[in-house]
């Protein structure tokens, strides 16, 4: 039996990959962060998260994104972070987040869920969101456990 989400989250992750994929399986950039960016993600043993997302090669300015994609924050300049709190549903491999604090201030208070599984020491999250002019996609985020 594999031990519980909630107890192998607790952690620090760095970033491998980030994917978004349409519905009919093309693959998509986001323009605000590139298709590489660099990120580490962090929950703690307490209950608190942080992220923070930077395109690797800020010194190419793309678009930053006029909205962010549902279910999904907004990166400005090349840069994306936020902080809060989480809880993890381990039946159904759920982590709910709640967003203190946020680069965007949109952002704040949003409330956002992701199905999470860690395999091999790999945190794989998929969600929907959406690009900015509105298509549907499915983003995949995978990390590696560094602390």
């Amino acid at each position: 039996m594999n031990p519980p989400l909630s107890s192998v989250i607790v952690g620090t992750w760095q970033l491998e990959s980030r994917t978004d994929r349409t519905q009919s399986g093309e693959h998509r950039i986001e323009p605000s962060l590139g298709d590489d960016p660099i990120a580490l993600l962090y929950y703690d043993a307490a209950g608190h998260f942080a992220a923070q997302f930077m395109k690797r090669h800020r010194e190419e300015r793309g678009a930053d994104a006029v909205r962010a994609g549902s279910n999904n924050t907004r990166a400005i300049g090349g840069y994306d972070a936020y902080f809060g709190t989480y809880t993890v549903d381990d039946r159904t491999g759920t982590v709910t987040q709640t967003l203190v604090g946020a680069l965007g201030p949109e952002n704040v208070g949003h409330v956002v869920s992701r199905e999470m599984h860690v395999t091999d020491g790999r945190l794989t999250i998929v969600l929907e969101t959406s690009a900015p002019d509105g298509e549907r996609l499915t983003r995949t985020l995978i990390w590696k456990r560094v602390g």
